[in-house]
């Protein structure tokens, strides 16, 4: 079974393959070379908007555990998500940064009077692209631990600890929060169901047993965002979950509770199509994995 054993370095990871002609052939607009690791998964925005972050923050001290945050169009909660988001966790300092996707409100600004580390990508392309620049940024910075959590306020901010004890404690690699193991808001049967039945799905498939595959609050080793295969514009937490399990890295799970939203509504769309998406994400994710070769893994076990 995959996560036997720890990964031999628990430091910050630096990006592998930060530079060199591969990285060439990204595209703009999201689009970024298939299946490539850390920086060589980036897009070109994506290397301009890092150059600009690095340069405006050069400046600030970094701190170990970094809270990412994809935002697009919420800024009517993600100053409150950015305030209550605890300076310290589990005795290490923390720093929020928050991706805008290509927001037209005042997102950025108002992520940034709240006191996170921002960066405003011009271009919508998703939030498994924004959270991809996150990591990388963390990475950069220095981050040995990130924590994500969505910027609508649906999971709280005193449920992180639970997500970064296992990691700080070496005992994990991905802490995965889970309403199914805590409790949930959420009102909608379909939505609910479907929790239940990916988890299932997904646990079979990775032979990893998994009960939320769709939770936004989770706990990652920096090490681990460099080093699994990140495609996924969209729908990534099953994408980050299979690729992690199949890659051989230590996954346990922490209970936590999912809020009602601080303001506005969904952009996952209707439920039929949101689990449409996500069903084609969970097998195309699960075919990639089986078909990388080993040496290309992280050999955990």
């Amino acid at each position: 079974m995959p996560g036997a054993e720890a990964s031999s370095r628990v430091g910050p990871a630096r990006d592998p393959g930060a530079s060199g002609a591969g990285q060439q052939s990204a595209q703009a607009r999201g689009g970024h070379p298939a299946s490539r690791r850390g920086a060589l998964g980036l897009a070109e925005v994506d290397r301009d908007q890092a150059a600009l972050f690095a340069k405006k923050y050069r400046g600030r001290p970094p701190a170990p555990v970094a809270v990412v945050v994809a935002a697009y169009n919420e800024a009517g909660s993600v100053g409150r998500v950015v305030e209550d988001t605890p300076g310290e966790l589990g005795g290490l300092a923390t720093e929020v940064i928050v991706v805008v996707d290509g927001s037209s409100d005042s997102t950025a600004l108002v992520a940034e009077e709240a006191g996170a580390l921002v960066a405003d990508v011009p271009v919508n392309r998703g939030q498994g692209a924004a959270l991809r620049l996150g990591y990388h940024l963390a990475r950069e910075r220095g981050a040995r631990f990130v924590i994500t959590t969505d910027a609508d306020g649906q999971w709280r901010a005193e449920d992180m600890e639970r997500v970064l004890a296992p990691l700080v404690a070496g005992e994990a690699d991905f802490v995965n929060g889970s309403r199914r193991l805590g409790s949930t808001a959420n009102t909608d049967v379909a939505r609910n169901v479907g929790v239940v039945v990916f988890a299932k799905l997904i646990s079979w498939l990775t032979g990893k047993r998994v009960t939320d595959p769709a939770s936004g609050l989770r706990g990652l080793t920096a090490e681990l965002t460099g080093g699994v295969v990140l495609d996924q514009p969209q729908y990534q937490s099953s994408e980050l979950l299979i690729s992690a399990a199949m890659g051989g890295y230590r996954i346990v799970e922490a209970p936590i509770y999912m809020q009602a939203r601080h303001s506005g509504k969904t952009k996952k769309g209707g439920n039929l199509v949101y689990g449409w998406r996500f069903s084609r994400v969970v097998v195309a994710t699960w075919l990639r994995e089986r078909r990388r070769p080993r040496s290309t893994k992280t050999n955990r076990s």
